[in-house]
C-alpha cells in the first residue's frame, strides 16, 4: 500500500471547506471593518476624541480577545461547528445597534457584540480550515485568513461609497451580508458533523506522538507573543488611524484617505496569501523573522515621505508584515497539536487583545503628541523581530 493510499482519506486537502470558511472569514471581517473605516464619521457625529475612539477600539477587539481562547478551549472539548452561524448573527446585531447609535455608550455596546460575533467565529473556523488541511496547514490558514483580509479591505471603499455618503444609518443595510454568512457557515456545520468529527479524531491520535516538550512550548508561546505585540500594534496603527494621518498630514478628504486604507489593506490581504505556503515549504521561523524585522527600513522612512511614496510604502509594509500571521498561527498549533481550536483563539484573541491596547495607547498619544508623532514612534516597533532568532525549532 502506498502511503497516498494510506493517508489519503484523513490527510487530503479538502479545498472546497477551506474556501468555504475563507468566503465565511471575508464576510465576517467585511462586516466589522466598517468600524474603523466609519470612525471619521463617528467621530464628528458624536465629537469623539482621539482617546475614545482608541477605547472603540478596546472595546471591539478586547471582547474578542478575551472570549476567543475560552470558545476555542470549549470546542476542541465539545465542536460547535453551528456556532458560526450564531457568531455572524450576533455580528449582524451589532452593525444594525451601530447604525442607530446616538450616543458613545451605544457605540460602546454595538462594537462589543460585534467583538462577541468575531470571538465566536475565528477559533472554530481556524480549527475546521486546519482539519480540512491534510498536509497543507500553511497554505488553508493563509487561504483562511486571506478571505478575512480581504473583507478589512473592502471595508473603507464599503464606507467611503455608501456609508460616507449616505450617512451612520446606512450601516444596517450590512445585516444583509451577515444573513448570507449564516447561510455559509451553516453548510460548513454540515460538513464537520458529516465528515470533519472523524478526521479530527485521527489528528488528535497522530498529534499525541509529535507534541514538543512543556518547556519548547513556554519558550516558543512567549517569543511569539513579543513578536506579536511588534506586528499588532503596528498594523492597528493603520487599520484606526491611517486615514486620520493621511488627512492630517496630506489635507486629503475622507473619502480619499479611505481609498488609501483599501490599497493599504488590499497589500495585506496579498501579503497573508504569501505567509502559509512559503512556510510549508521554508519553515514558519523563517518567515515571521523576515516578515517582522524585514519592514523596519520601510516603517522608519514611510513618516517622512511626500503622498503618494507614502501609500506605495505603507502598502510594501502591510503585503510584508501581513505574511507572519499564518505562520505564527500555524507555528503555535504545531507546539500544541492536540488544542488546535485553543490555540488558534488564543492567536486571534492576543491579536485582538495587542491591537485593542495598542490602540488605546496610541489614541492618547495622538490626542497629547499628534497623529504624525505615532508613526515616528511606531516605526521601531520592527525590533522587536529580533526575537524570532530564538524561536525553537519545530518538526516544520
Amino acid at each position: 500500500m502506498t502511503l497516498q493510499s494510506r493517508t489519503a482519506p484523513h490527510e487530503t486537502t479538502v479545498v472546497p471547506v477551506i474556501l468555504g470558511v475563507s468566503l465565511g472569514h471575508f464576510l465576517n471581517d467585511l462586516m466589522q471593518s466598517l468600524i474603523p473605516a466609519a470612525y471619521p464619521l463617528l467621530k464628528d457625529n458624536l465629537a469623539l476624541s482621539f482617546t475614545q475612539i482608541g477605547l472603540i477600539t478596546l472595546v471591539f477587539q478586547g471582547t474578542a480577545s478575551i472570549l476567543q481562547p475560552l470558545v476555542g478551549l470549549y470546542t476542541d472539548r465539545r465542536p460547535l461547528p453551528y456556532a458560526l452561524s450564531a457568531g455572524m448573527a450576533s455580528t449582524g446585531a451589532g452593525l444594525v445597534l451601530l447604525a442607530h447609535a446616538a450616543s458613545f455608550a451605544m457605540v460602546l455596546c454595538s462594537v462589543a457584540l460585534i467583538g462577541l460575533g468575531s470571538a465566536i467565529f475565528h477559533p472554530e473556523a481556524s480549527r475546521i480550515a486546519r482539519l480540512a488541511a491534510g498536509m497543507r496547514p500553511g497554505f488553508a490558514q493563509s487561504v483562511f485568513q486571506v478571505g478575512g483580509n480581504a473583507g478589512s479591505a473592502l471595508g473603507p471603499l464599503a464606507a467611503a461609497f455608501i456609508v460616507l455618503e449616505r450617512g451612520q444609518l446606512s450601516i444596517e443595510w450590512f445585516a444583509a451580508v451577515a444573513l448570507a454568512g449564516m447561510l455559509v457557515l451553516y453548510a460548513i456545520g454540515r460538513w464537520y458533523q458529516s465528515v470533519g468529527a472523524s478526521r479530527a479524531a485521527h489528528r488528535k491520535a497522530r498529534a499525541a506522538a509529535t507534541a514538543p516538550d512543556p518547556g519548547t512550548v513556554r519558550r516558543g508561546m512567549t517569543l511569539l507573543v513579543v513578536l506579536m505585540v511588534s506586528k499588532f500594534v503596528y498594523s492597528v496603527s493603520f487599520s484606526s488611524y491611517y486615514t486620520f494621518y493621511l488627512i492630517e498630514h496630506f489635507a486629503l478628504t475622507k473619502a480619499q484617505a479611505n481609498l488609501c486604507l483599501f490599497v493599504f489593506l488590499a497589500a495585506v490581504a496579498a501579503g497573508t496569501i504569501i505567509g502559509g505556503p512559503i512556510g510549508d515549504r521554508i519553515g514558519r521561523r523563517r518567515v515571521i523573522l523576515w516578515s517582522i524585522l524585514g519592514i523596519l527600513p520601510l516603517a522608519l522612512a514611510l513618516p517622512w515621505l511626500p503622498l503618494v511614496p507614502s501609500i506605495l510604502c505603507a502598502a510594501l509594509a502591510g503585503l510584508v508584515l501581513a505574511s507572519a500571521f499564518p505562520a505564527m498561527v500555524v507555528y503555535a498549533q504545531d507546539l500544541m497539536p492536540l488544542r488546535t481550536g485553543m490555540v488558534a483563539g488564543m492567536m486571534f484573541g492576543v491579536a485582538f487583545g495587542i491591537a485593542a491596547i495598542g490602540a488605546a495607547l496610541l489614541g492618547v498619544l495622538a490626542d497629547h503628541w499628534g497623529i504624525v508623532a505615532v508613526y515616528r514612534i511606531c516605526a521601531f516597533l520592527p525590533l522587536l523581530g529580533l526575537a524570532a532568532f530564538f524561536l525553537p525549532d519545530t518538526r516544520h
